[in-house]
C-alpha cells in the first residue's frame, strides 16, 4: 500500500492557496456554495488539463474511477458530470484568469533570466488555447468579447 502524498496533490502543494483564497474571496466565488468549491473545482480542472481529458463526462469518469482517492488528490465530495458543468458555468471567470495572471507572474520572476529561443515583440501566454493577456486594455477587450458570447 502506497504511503506518500500523490504526485498531483504534491503539483498542488507548490500553488499559492492562499493566494487563490483571497482571488475567490474578491470575486464570492464560494458564496452559497455548499459542497463543491473553487477550489475543488479548479483541482478537478487541473487534474483534467494534465491528464489530456476531452469532455466533462471524461473528467468526471476518471475522477469517479479513482473515488477512493478524490480525498487524497485535494477533492472533496463526490464527482458529477453535472456537478462540473453547474460549477463552470456559474462561477466568474475572473478567479481563474487573476490566478493564471499571478502564477505567470511568478513565472516570470523564476525565468527572467533563461533564453526563450525565439525572439518576440511582445509576451504572449497561451494556457489551454485560450489567450491571457498581460495588460489590463487587453484584459478588457477580452472580457467585452465574452460579454458577446
Amino acid at each position: 500500500m502506497h504511503v506518500g502524498k500523490l504526485v498531483f496533490a504534491q503539483l498542488m502543494d507548490h500553488l499559492p492557496g492562499k493566494t487563490f483564497g483571497r482571488i475567490v474571496e474578491r470575486y464570492g466565488g464560494d458564496r452559497r456554495v455548499r459542497d463543491f468549491s473553487c477550489a475543488n473545482q479548479f483541482r478537478c480542472m487541473a487534474f483534467a488539463q494534465l491528464t489530456y481529458r476531452e469532455s466533462l463526462r471524461d473528467i468526471a469518469t476518471c475522477l469517479r474511477a479513482q473515488s477512493a482517492k478524490l480525498y487524497h488528490l485535494g477533492v472533496r465530495g463526490t464527482m458529477a458530470r453535472s456537478r462540473l458543468a453547474d460549477a463552470n458555468e456559474a462561477r466568474d471567470w475572473r478567479i481563474y484568469a487573476d490566478f493564471a495572471q499571478h502564477l505567470i507572474r511568478i513565472a516570470r520572476r523564476l525565468y527572467v533570466d533563461e533564453p526563450f529561443g525565439v525572439d518576440l515583440e511582445e509576451t504572449v501566454y497561451a494556457l489551454d488555447a485560450a489567450q491571457i493577456c498581460p495588460d489590463q486594455a487587453s484584459a478588457g477587450a477580452l472580457s467585452a468579447e465574452r460579454a458577446r458570447h
